[in-house]
Parts: C-alpha cells; sequence; structure tokens
C-alpha cells in the first residue's frame, strides 16, 4: 500500500465488505432456505481486518525507518500512516473488547 501525496491526504480508510445472506431452494436447505456464502462470513471478516492492521502497521514501520535514515523526502506520508496504523489499532482493540464483553454476557446467561 502506498500513500500518494498528491491531492492532498492519501488516507483510505479500512471498511469490511458487506455480504448479504444468499438465499438457497428451501427444498435442500436445513437452515429455512438461507445459507452463508460459502467462503465469506464473521470469521473471514476478521482475518481480513487483521490483515488489513498488518499491512497498514508494515507501512507506518517502512515510513518510519525511511524518515529516521532521511530517505524519505515527504515526512506527512509518514505522518499519516502512523495516524492510520493508530486509529486501525484502536478499532480493533475496541471491537476485540466488545466481542469479550458480549462473550461474558452470555457465559452469565441462567441455562434452564
Amino acid at each position: 500500500m502506498s500513500i500518494s501525496p498528491i491531492g492532498g491526504v492519501g488516507f483510505t480508510p479500512y471498511v469490511p465488505p458487506v455480504v448479504a445472506p444468499t438465499v438457497a431452494d428451501p427444498t435442500t436447505s436445513g437452515a429455512g432456505g438461507v445459507s452463508a456464502p460459502s467462503g465469506s462470513g464473521f470469521g473471514q471478516m476478521l482475518v481480513d481486518g487483521i490483515d488489513h492492521l498488518q499491512q497498514v502497521q508494515g507501512t507506518s514501520d517502512k515510513l518510519a525507518v525511511q524518515a529516521a535514515t532521511g530517505d524519505l523526502t515527504a515526512i506527512h506520508q509518514y505522518t499519516i500512516a502512523a495516524t492510520e496504523a493508530s486509529v486501525t489499532t484502536q478499532l480493533t482493540v475496541a471491537m476485540r473488547n466488545k466481542a469479550l464483553e458480549a462473550f461474558n454476557e452470555i457465559m452469565r446467561m441462567p441455562v434452564g
């Protein structure tokens, strides 16, 4: 991923793809005719988000090294990349915290 200084800010936030469930033939599907699309789901969305986080942090690290060695001519590229990495990390941690809260709430539900 490269950050282009042309036209101002080159920051593009990550937006996970929205995948709607497909409607299958009710005679062959066991869940009332609705089935999840193959190869995409909540787990894949999490994997894609983590991959994006690693990519953003890698870009920020690479630009930090270039800035420290003097090879980076436009310091705003590093500033934008570092901010994007920080925001992406904060979002990932917030999502993890919400998932843990939901799990703990489910575990507190009475059974029976």
